[in-house]
């Protein structure tokens, strides 16, 4: 039986690996937003770290955030849509809550963004 941890570690895995034949300069933006977004959480909120990220994938040559966005919306188990949604009419039970899993999710993003994409 895995641990929640062990099942995120997995999942977050998968979709980082996917990323690594990319270029060298996608593979460091796709890092950069994964060490820079946990800290974004923290100190802004959910809402407002995920609207900035969903709006910086929009942007010229935004299209890593975009990926990771999709990445952490899949191993939360929603579409990005669904996701950005959900942060931004939930309950603040569930606002907690998502919180909490996006912060598990991201450790792993961002351990993995260093080991796996080999970002410094």
């Amino acid at each position: 039986m895995l641990t929640r941890s062990q099942k995120l570690a997995q999942l977050v895995y998968e979709k980082v690996s996917a990323h690594g034949d990319r270029s060298k300069d996608e593979k460091d933006k796709y890092g950069a937003m994964a060490q820079k977004l946990p800290v974004l959480v923290r100190t802004a909120g959910l809402a407002q770290a995920i609207a900035f990220l969903e709006a910086k994938s929009k942007s010229k040559g935004g299209e890593m955030n975009g990926h990771l966005l999709k990445d952490l919306s899949g191993v939360l188990g929603l579409s990005s849509e669904e996701f950005v949604r959900k942060c931004r009419e939930v309950e603040l039970i569930g606002y907690l809550r998502l919180t909490q899993d996006v912060l598990a999710a991201l450790l792993w993003f961002k351990r993995f963004s260093v080991s796996v994409l080999e970002d410094k």
